[in-house]
């Protein structure tokens, strides 16, 4: 015996492991030669351009403590929730929670997730149907994909941010539709023109989801709130992960869809709930959110400095994200590196992550970012571009 395994049955794992599994060895042999392969690694030292933490919330000292203290009054909040929503997970501290955010949000219900991952899951894989047609925009995040396969719904693409390639599709539905977008794109940093696609859902009458997990803390509650499209948005999702500098998401719709949800979305019915401390952390950092806005104005600060350098971009001027396009994947992984010798943390976008020909270095700007360190890492960039 080894390793809990007989001889015979090493053996038959062997034998399975050449017959079938050899299509895996090729796929990651050629990741390895096109120089593609990804792998886990640890944080590195050095200034942060690639994290999600525009606010710097996940390093806040301040923020910290007041968590901390909140565990140390209540320490039953780190431990498990035993079960599912439906079963033994819905507490007290989660309804109150999707209470408070369906407020804040002006919508009649949250229901929340434990990452935007399985939030989109929920939702694309459990509201359109076999028969539904849903229209997402070509640059959409690959957790609406994955759920539109789960859903088997008949799945089209428009032109990004094109409203007349949309509408184009949309004259030609017939049945239920929905249009699904983000607000702010996470891997091109532009944002999407929500009121023109609010104006088409509305007259074509499809259900318009929103997904919200860049724009949430940056542009305030998002910009589903900040245009007050409540109404003309059937769903959406924000995210705690990024701005917030915690973890978890919430879909923000009406109460039919969240009691739908309930009943028909498996990731929502056959998933343990997360702990409390999740919940908590996310009611929290809004109230830590409201009364630290002055981050935000230096968010918006740094992302000027950034834009005065002149480095070439196809970003939106006030986006955290820009994104600089370094279409060959031998030439980025240089830059990436150069940077890295040079301090500076940015994160290389390689294909097939996108398509061949638009790789990218993402450069994430921060309330915490300093001046010298934004010059500094612009002029790497025109030293090697």
């Amino acid at each position: 015996m080894s390793n809990g395994l007989s001889l015979f049955h090493r053996k038959f794992f062997r034998k399975i492991m050449f017959k079938d599994f050899l299509q895996f060895e090729a796929a990651l042999e050629n990741r390895k030669q096109n120089r593609t392969l990804r792998t886990l690694e640890t944080r590195k030292d050095g200034v942060d351009f690639y994290s999600n933490d525009y606010l710097g919330f996940a390093r806040n000292n301040e923020f910290q403590n007041l968590l901390l203290k909140t565990v140390q009054e209540n320490p039953r909040l780190l431990t498990g929730s035993t079960g599912s929503r439906l079963i033994s997970g819905n507490t007290e501290t989660v309804t109150k929670t999707e209470n408070f955010i369906a407020k804040v949000h002006q919508y009649e219900s949250a229901l929340l997730f434990p990452s935007g991952y399985n939030a989109n899951l929920a939702l694309f894989s459990a509201l359109p149907g076999r028969h539904d047609t849903i229209i997402i925009d070509e640059k959409i995040h690959r957790s609406i994909h994955d759920a539109c396969k789960m859903s088997n719904c008949r799945k089209l693409k428009f032109k990004h941010n094109d409203c007349d390639h949309l509408e184009s599709i949309l004259k030609r539905q017939k049945g239920k539709i929905y249009i699904a977008i983000e607000s702010l794109y996470s891997m091109d940093g532009d944002i999407a023109p929500l009121p023109e696609i609010a104006e088409l859902a509305e007259r074509y009458n499809a259900g318009l989801i929103v997904d919200e997990a860049h724009a949430f803390g940056v542009f305030r509650y998002g910009f589903v709130d900040q245009l007050e499209l409540q109404r003309k948005v059937l769903a959406t999702v924000v995210t705690y992960g990024k701005a917030l500098g915690t973890h978890g998401a919430a879909i923000l719709t009406n109460n039919l869809m969240k009691h739908y949800l309930v009943n028909f979305s498996s990731p929502f019915i056959y998933t343990t709930s997360s702990h409390d401390f999740l919940w908590m952390s996310i009611f929290k950092g809004y109230h830590f959110f409201n009364e630290n806005r002055k981050l935000s104005t230096q968010l918006f600060e740094n992302i000027k400095i950034f834009r005065n350098q002149n480095i070439k971009t196809p970003s939106h001027e006030n986006s955290p994200i820009q994104a600089i396009m370094i279409p060959d994947n031998e030439q980025l992984r240089r830059l990436k590196n150069t940077l890295s010798d040079n301090g500076f943390l940015a994160y290389a976008i390689f294909s097939p992550t996108v398509k061949e020909g638009t790789e990218r270095l993402r450069i994430c700007l921060h309330s915490f970012n300093k001046t010298e360190e934004i010059i500094g890492l612009t002029k790497v960039i025109k030293d090697f571009t």
